[in-house]
């Protein structure tokens, strides 16, 4: 079925061998070895990510995002890289703005999936005795699982199209927010062009009662503390002042409103390979020249659903607040609750970059991978102008999350992009069979971590066995120097869908 969803680590049809050069012990080349390539693929990644990359399609799909028209450079696959819809997911490709094409399997289903670090002036020593309080009432005032919603919070039609349009400061001006906190989000909480009118009326019907909910599978909302900081000039720009301090994560997206976006166009675009013929690899890799209707309407919605993404993170913010107000009988600014950044993982942009000594201007797809721009750059906070950009890549279930910071190196190599979090070892599937939910619970709260789980499969699913090893993805990103560490968290308290 066209659109149909290949999960992330969902099984995987049959690999065949794609030739690798090594370049360093991080960097590995695939050549020009078919004929249609029109770039090589680079690969970051040690030997041991790497040899996982092998048993999926990751390699091949990488290979085939190579074949687009218009693309620059390279198809680049990133330490997270695993196999995806079209693209694999921690894959990055900039095509050419007038010769090149976009492509929704270079962006996901669920457009926007992005990430919120925010900042505390609490210690785990503060916090450990109202922990278990504060956890419930967060899982309380935050919808989370498949199809949750929140019944006191209602949206119209009307005001889902001023939303998708307005971004993070709509709601903001609700008084769901502070006044700096679109300053602290990529694109100030709100992407150009976004047009209502190009998004279905399904989309708009699924997003009505999704704003501010969490949802299902590897979304979370996490109290965590500092546990490293390996970069302390870097990390009090940040507000990353100390060991132990209380920080909270936010992981989620678009939802129901991104995913038939995602949908609706991957249709509109198998129609548009025939008419421009457009000659493919992979059905998967539907596209549309960046000039045509077809592209402009897609990028139109897309942005509606990136929005819509912000602000969606922006409500659940905003309730975590409202519960620390709740839990400790005192305003939220006591405590802090600074955003430091929300950074998107699911997008493509208009970007300029230098290609060959020119600067272009080209579609950059992200899929599963994060902006990492430099410091001084123009599209960055301007109180982060002297350290770069916040990079935030989140670990799996029970696992460490990390921030880094986006360098000039990024911009040389991989225009401007890095990991974007664990990245799957094992399908969905694989990881229900083998683990039960309850089990995962016990074992974490044996390790200090309290747990709020709308589903136990959902538990199972997320075991901290089926990701790969977050520490790992940052060190390579590190080494490769197309983000650099600066801080280390720990769960002290999940709440999933």
């Amino acid at each position: 079925m066209l659109g149909e969803k290949m999960e992330e680590g969902e099984e995987h049809r049959p690999t065949e061998k794609v030739p690798l050069e090594k370049i360093d012990n991080y960097t590995w080349r695939i050549p020009q070895y078919k004929p249609n390539m029109r770039v090589p693929g680079i690969v970051f990644a040690n030997k041991d990510l790497l040899e996982k990359m092998q048993t999926d399609r990751t390699l091949q799909q990488c290979v085939n995002v190579a074949h687009l028209p218009g693309i620059y450079k390279h198809s680049i696959t990133l330490p997270d890289g695993h196999e995806g819809y079209g693209f694999p997911i921690g894959g990055v490709a900039a095509t050419d703005y007038d010769l090149g094409v976009i492509s929704p399997g270079g962006v996901g289903y669920d457009i926007n999936c992005g990430v919120r670090l925010v900042t505390t002036n609490l210690t785990e020593q503060d916090i450990r005795p109202k922990l278990g309080e504060l956890a419930s009432v967060i899982f309380g005032n935050v919808p989370c699982g498949l199809g949750s919603r929140r019944k006191d919070f209602k949206v119209t039609d009307h005001d889902l199209e001023n939303l998708v349009v307005e971004g993070v400061q709509w709601v903001i001006d609700k008084g769901l927010g502070w006044s700096e906190d679109a300053e602290h989000c990529e694109e100030s909480g709100c992407m150009k062009n976004a047009d209502p009118d190009k998004v279905s009326n399904t989309a708009k019907n699924r997003g009505l009662t999704q704003i501010g909910t969490l949802g299902s599978g590897n979304h979370f909302l996490e109290i965590q503390k500092v546990d490293k900081i390996y970069d302390s000039k870097t990390a009090k720009v940040f507000g990353i002042e100390q060991e132990n301090q209380v920080t909270l994560m936010i992981h989620c997206g678009s939802r129901g409103f991104g995913h038939q976006i995602c949908s609706d166009y991957l249709r509109v675009m198998e129609r548009a390979v025939n008419k421009y013929k457009i000659t493919l690899p992979d059905r998967e890799l539907a596209c549309a020249p960046g000039n045509s209707n077809e592209a402009e309407d897609y990028y139109q919605a897309m942005a509606c659903a990136v929005n819509y993404a912000f602000t969606n993170r922006q409500v659940i913010m905003h309730w975590i607040r409202q519960s620390f107000q709740q839990v400790f009988k005192q305003d939220a600014e006591k405590f802090g609750l600074k955003l430091v950044y929300d950074v998107a993982h699911n997008i493509a942009k208009i970007e300029n970059h230098k290609v060959n000594g020119e600067q272009k201007k080209v579609w950059v797809h992200r899929k599963g991978a994060t902006r990492a721009f430099p410091p001084g750059h123009s599209e960055i906070p301007a109180d982060y102008s002297t350290a770069g950009q916040p990079v935030l890549i989140p670990g799996s279930m029970g696992t460490s999350s990390w921030l880094l910071v986006g360098t000039e190196k990024a911009m040389q190599i991989s225009f401007g992009s890095t990991a974007h979090g664990a990245g799957r070892m094992m399908s969905r599937s694989a990881a229900k069979r083998k683990y039960w939910g309850g089990d995962i619970k016990t074992a974490l709260e044996k390790r200090g971590i309290l747990v709020k789980s709308a589903s136990s499969v959902v538990l199972a699913e997320e075991a901290d066995p089926a990701y790969k090893n977050v520490d790992v993805v940052a060190e390579v990103s590190d080494s490769v120097g197309i983000a650099t560490k600066v801080a280390r968290f720990v769960p002290l308290a999940v709440v999933k869908g």
